[in-house]
């Protein structure tokens, strides 16, 4: 039988990059006792506005059909929202609701893209970006950032890589995996790059609550960049609530207005009660937030100040999210081997920096959503292997 183009484009992309992690999953539902560092899943309960509104919600019967680009009392609440942040007016006609971050991420360019078109993206990347580029047959191009850079995405790195076929650059900030954030001068420069080679910019926002210390920057704050800007977002990490799958879309009115046949014609319209959960977590005081910014601040602090003495291996404190990336290249030795070595011996999941992309070769992603005492377990049995202590 005979299948469509979309799905030999996709046939890498999908779950073989979490094998190390799904291997984990297979081991603890076994009866292993095993730390899972490999995903960013909060390991907190959801904010109690979100869940109470979500109670609410059904209570009242709200689980008729909506439209497909959202319920008026979420899409208003939003426009509030990133008018404040921005400081220019942004209208309910700027905003779509989707289910998540991903699908956001994939409307987006299923609007934007044509065959061969292509995305700039700095690498290291989140593992999904290369099929939601892939998908409508774009061109995924990446655009090496360094870790000596602190790997913050630099406009002139950019550049290089711009070609007559460039339609997108895809952003990621605060980033995953390396916890960087970019600051106002870089958004600057790469936005008067956009402006010069008449590109769209992306910016995925999802980690935008959980910046430690620095003030956050998206391009939606700067005027002249709004009519090129797109941002997508979520409540799966600011509110611990990924399984909620709910999130938004703000762009220019017209993206708004083309992209929506599309998302029709895949949802068919959004949730009234999760719009309603999700109004209800984001008009709250959001300490959910402010427990993580606490608590992955610290993490990220004790493993850093554990590894700082063993040989071969460095982590840089991250600027916010829930992740450190930590660089074994000077052991010699692949990601993706001390990763399989580090589950099997020590019972600890990290993600393998390989999946992430080539700059992400030699390091290891491990996530912060774990216990103080799990992170213990990780510090440890981080130094067993480098320490060459037996098993």
């Amino acid at each position: 039988m005979k299948y469509g183009d979309i799905t030999e484009r996709l046939a890498n992309l999908g779950g073989d990059k979490w094998a190390v992690h799904l291997k984990a999953l297979k081991m603890k539902a076994e009866g292993a006792d095993v730390v899972i560092a490999s995903i960013g899943e909060p390991e907190i309960p959801p904010s109690p506005a979100l869940v109470q509104g979500c109670q609410e919600a059904l209570t009242a019967g709200r689980v008729g059909y909506s439209n497909g680009q959202g319920e008026e009392n979420l899409l208003r609440i939003l426009a509030e929202r990133y008018s404040a942040r921005s400081g220019r007016p942004i209208t309910p006609a700027n905003v779509m609701t989707v289910p998540g971050t991903q699908t956001a991420l994939y409307l987006t360019l299923m609007g934007l893209l044509n065959p061969d078109d292509e995305v700039l993206v700095g690498d290291p990347f989140y593992v999904s970006y290369e099929g939601v580029v892939a998908a409508p047959g774009g061109r995924f191009v990446s655009v090496p950032m360094s870790s000596e850079n602190g790997f913050r995405l630099q406009a002139a790195d950019i550049a290089r890589h711009i070609t007559p076929r460039s339609r997108v650059i895809l952003l990621t900030t605060p980033h995953n995996p390396t916890g960087s954030v970019l600051r106002p001068d870089d958004i600057r420069a790469i936005g008067d790059l956009a402006q010069q080679h008449d590109l769209w910019i992306i910016s995925d926002e999802v980690y935008a609550e959980l910046v430690f210390d620095d003030a956050f920057t998206s391009p939606l704050d700067f005027p002249d960049l709004a009519e090129r800007s797109i941002v997508v977002s979520s409540i799966s990490k600011s509110h611990a609530a990924p399984g909620f799958r709910s999130g938004w879309i703000v762009a220019p009115e017209a993206f708004v207005s083309r992209v929506l046949p599309l998302s029709e014609t895949i949802l068919f319209g959004n949730q009234p009660f999760i719009a309603d959960a999700t109004e209800a977590a984001l008009c709250a005081p959001n300490t959910t937030a402010q427990t993580m910014r606490e608590s992955y601040r610290r993490r990220a602090q004790m493993l850093v100040d554990g590894l700082a003495s063993l040989p071969g291996v460095h982590a840089r404190l991250p600027d916010a999210g829930m992740f450190v990336m930590l660089d074994i290249r000077n052991t010699g030795r692949s990601g993706e081997d001390f990763a399989k070595e580090l589950l099997a011996r020590e019972a600890v999941s990290v993600l393998p920096g390989e999946v992430f992309g080539m700059q992400g070769a030699g390091f290891l992603r491990i996530s912060l959503t774990i216990t103080d005492t799990d992170m213990e377990r990780v510090v440890r049995g981080l130094a067993n292997i480098l320490n060459g202590v037996s098993a």
